[in-house]
């Protein structure tokens, strides 16, 4: 274990709260251990490995990461995703294939969120040629957690939202069966809506959405 990730273990052991473990659990169905941190604290933990002046090396990143997404509690790869963020300035293409990783590795929709928006979104903004070319991959994977990345990726475009694709991914998907599908197709239309409500109430009217994503979609209007 490198000593970066040794120090933050001991960070995390010494608030380590079996109350707050038990609920987290139970919240997650049980699918991952926790050493029982609130998010307010493990943020005020994380601080000091953080500051600029302490950040690893860009070239450990990959090792880094996935030596704290192999950790048994799942407070490592919440760090471990806002650790990637710090280094959204300098992410170079082969940095894909670490997101790519941590998306289908330990797959649960509490990372897969923040990776789709602060990680994918950032990342396909500076590399667009590298974008049609994964998103193809990835809706052809039948993995539910990398299509729902490539729903969400845009979610802070904003303006720069690329609609046709947005159309063209949800048409794809329309008539899942998966939860987590349709709600991400009507969070990635409530979002939109914000920018142009009227394409996306045109959009849900015309098109046969489960009522999960037409629900989520029209929230906001």
């Amino acid at each position: 274990m490198s000593e970066f990730v040794k120090c933050l273990e001991v960070a995390f052991r010494s608030v380590a709260n079996e109350e707050i473990m038990i609920q987290q659990k139970a919240y997650m169905r049980g699918q991952f251990k926790y050493f029982g941190i609130n998010s307010a604290l493990r943020n005020e933990l994380s601080k000091p490995f953080l500051i600029k002046d302490c950040l690893p090396p860009k070239d450990q990143l990959h090792a880094l990461v996935t030596e704290l997404w192999e950790k048994s509690q799942r407070e490592f790869q919440y760090f471990a995703q806002i650790l990637c963020r710090k280094y959204v300035k300098t992410f170079e293409e082969k940095d894909l294939i670490l997101f790519e990783y941590m998306i289908v590795t330990k797959s649960w929709w509490d990372t897969i969120d923040f990776i789709a928006s602060n990680l994918v979104g950032p990342f396909f903004k500076k590399f667009p040629q590298l974008r049609d070319k994964a998103i193809k991959k990835w809706m052809a994977s039948n993995n539910v957690w990398l299509q729902r990345t490539c729903l969400l990726f845009q979610l802070k475009y904003k303006d720069d939202v690329d609609r046709d694709l947005l159309a063209k991914l949800i048409i794809e998907l329309t008539g899942s069966k998966e939860f987590f599908i349709n709600k991400a197709i009507g969070w990635s239309l409530r979002s939109y809506s914000r920018v142009d409500p009227g394409w996306v109430v045109e959009f849900v009217h015309s098109h046969e959405l489960s009522n999960l994503s037409k629900r989520e979609a029209l929230k906001l209007l």
